[in-house]
């Protein structure tokens, strides 16, 4: 059984330019209400009354996920009030505290992703699964959307799979160049497909692929504004030399390792350090990093205005994840990525090397981040003409205008 969370103001329905509908009494809670992918035609025409646009967005497990989805959420909400918008997350992941923190409605399914070693749980994956699309789909006809969104995520395949098996217009948004197993499977039976990288065509349908960026939050955008905010926020100087470490929502072994190890030749030197470090590793980071408090080394677990991080930061240390890499495109803070080496086809190199080799940020592997990763932090903190050098090249990597190219396809969708 599905579970729900509510924020604390859902959205309210209202009246906006789009063409909802309700089917007549005869038509079944089966029946396809919407035309197919495949372009057949429906079975019932729907009128044209004007209401507002409902929207299901679905996925999640990490913030690569999740801040996409919030970011498109959020763009639909700034352009229609109105609009009714319902996330479908995974039970137990984080989008389930995230998504309502963000001020939407959740509601959560029971499935878990497919392993990739040969485990006894994907022995129960297909009866899971079949379960979770169950579900999906009853979630689907109660809420009726116009168009639903898949941003990847254990939740993004059932509601998928139950959007299309009612003919509803879909459309997934795949972040990484490397498409994800969940995208991949479901590119074929989706009417489209929004990707941040070109030659994407060896994972889509090319007829239905559009290169608009990942998406990112508005507040990333201005984030470079709140320099004096941020540094209140977090209790450090304005113009000290100030390291931001971001190992990914859900932390990064490696990168606390050396951090840890390296913590006091940097406040030696006089850096501050923002240290977000996932939930795994936050306490023994809080013990290390306890004798240096005082001397501008702040340690969280997870980092909720990471505006104000940007704004306070001189130097990123981050792992090279597509929504990562597309914020600091957009901040053009100089950094040092540490590819995972823990990723399907090692894709969060690939997403690194396309930066270093553009001379838009330095890369690191994670084998020799233990022993070089707080050698290279410093000589970058003291190298001004490099940094200038790395944030002149990254810059013009950044899409801004992504999230807004990403809902008009969205709402092309839901206008059909």
């Amino acid at each position: 059984m599905a579970a729900a969370i509510h924020a604390t103001t859902p959205p309210q329905p209202g009246r906006g330019v789009f063409c909802h509908w309700q089917p007549p009494p005869h038509i079944g809670p089966t029946s396809r209400i919407f035309a197919p992918p495949n372009g057949s035609a429906p079975s019932v025409n729907p009128p044209t009354s004007p209401t507002f646009p409902r929207v299901i967005i679905s996925g999640g497990g990490t913030g690569g996920h999740i801040y996409p989805a919030v970011a498109i959420a959020n763009e639909i909400k700034a352009r229609f009030p109105q609009a009714a918008i319902l996330f479908v997350g995974a039970l137990g992941r984080m989008e389930m505290v995230r998504v309502p923190e963000a001020g939407y409605e959740i509601q959560g399914l029971r499935v878990a992703g497919l392993q990739r070693r040969l485990t006894l749980d994907n022995l129960a994956f297909p009866f899971k699964l079949i379960s979770a699309v169950r579900e999906a789909r009853r979630i689907v006809q109660e809420f009726r959307p116009d168009v639903v969104v898949g941003v990847g995520g254990y939740a993004s395949a059932p509601t998928l799979l139950a959007a299309t098996n009612l003919g509803l217009p879909t459309l997934i948004q795949e972040q990484n160049s490397y498409a994800g197993l969940t995208n991949k499977l479901l590119g074929k039976r989706v009417n489209r497909i929004c990707v941040a990288y070109e030659g994407m065509e060896r994972f889509f349908p090319k007829e239905k692929l559009i290169l608009t960026g990942n998406p990112v939050r508005s507040d990333i955008l201005s984030a470079r504004q709140h320099g004096v905010e941020a540094a209140q926020h977090f209790g450090l100087a304005a113009g000290r030399p100030t390291v931001l470490l971001i190992g990914g929502s859900l932390g990064a072994r490696t990168l606390n390792q050396a951090m840890a190890a390296g913590l006091r030749r940097l406040v030696e030197a006089g850096c501050q350090v923002v240290w977000q470090t996932g939930k795994t590793y936050h306490s023994e980071a809080t013990s290390v990093a306890a004798p240096f408090v005082m001397r501008g080394v702040k340690v969280f677990d997870f980092i909720k205005r990471m505006e104000l991080a940007f704004a306070l930061a001189d130097v990123v240390v981050s792992r090279a994840g597509a929504l990562s890499i597309s914020e600091l495109s957009l901040t053009g803070h100089p950094t040092i990525l540490v590819p995972s080496p823990n990723v399907a086809e090692d894709h969060q190199t690939k997403n690194a090397q396309a930066l270093a080799q553009r001379g838009a940020a330095l890369l690191m592997s994670d084998a020799d981040a233990a022993a070089r990763l707080i050698d290279e932090v410093l000589a970058l903190v003291q190298n001004s003409a490099r940094q200038e050098s790395l944030r002149k090249n990254l810059l013009p990597l950044g899409r801004p205008n992504a999230t807004a190219a990403i809902v008009n396809e969205v709402l092309a969708l839901a206008r059909r």
